[in-house]
């Protein structure tokens, strides 16, 4: 194993996690929104994850984004008669959006990113006493 692949997986994860989080506030700034910029109610998007080879002889090598899928869940149904979106029983169709799981997902997200930061930066430590131990030992 490479002493550089510590970087390359702790990258790809805090890229991947970076993209979720954006997702997720796509998600959250579109919770009460009635319609999207092509005129449909939102619906909830999630990412989806996959590991990635690092070659045949080391295993799993960092994750990445395979795509951003919508949620098919239901919309949520709000009666609100008076709203010129209100279908003819007077109820305006709403985003699929659970805020609460959002707020989780942000959360998990973030603290994802967070150790993946922590990885990177235990990483570089050790390189780098490495580097001084080597420096050290071929001065003598």
């Amino acid at each position: 194993m490479s002493m550089f692949s510590a970087f390359d997986i702790a990258g790809s994860a805090m890229s991947a996690q970076s993209q979720r989080m954006n997702v997720t506030a796509s998600n959250m700034a579109n919770a009460d929104s009635v319609a999207g910029p092509d005129g449909e109610t939102y619906r909830a998007k999630h990412v989806m994850f996959e590991t990635q080879a690092q070659s045949t002889h080391y295993g799993v090598g960092g994750v990445r984004v395979t795509e951003v899928v919508e949620d098919n869940s239901p919309l949520r149904m709000e009666y609100m008669p008076n709203h010129p979106a209100a279908d003819e029983d007077g109820y305006v169709a709403k985003p699929n959006v659970e805020p609460v799981h959002e707020m989780v997902n942000m959360i998990s997200a973030s603290r994802s990113y967070q150790a993946n930061i922590e990885v990177f930066n235990t990483s570089k430590q050790m390189l780098m006493q490495t580097l001084s131990l080597v420096s050290v030992h071929s001065k003598t």
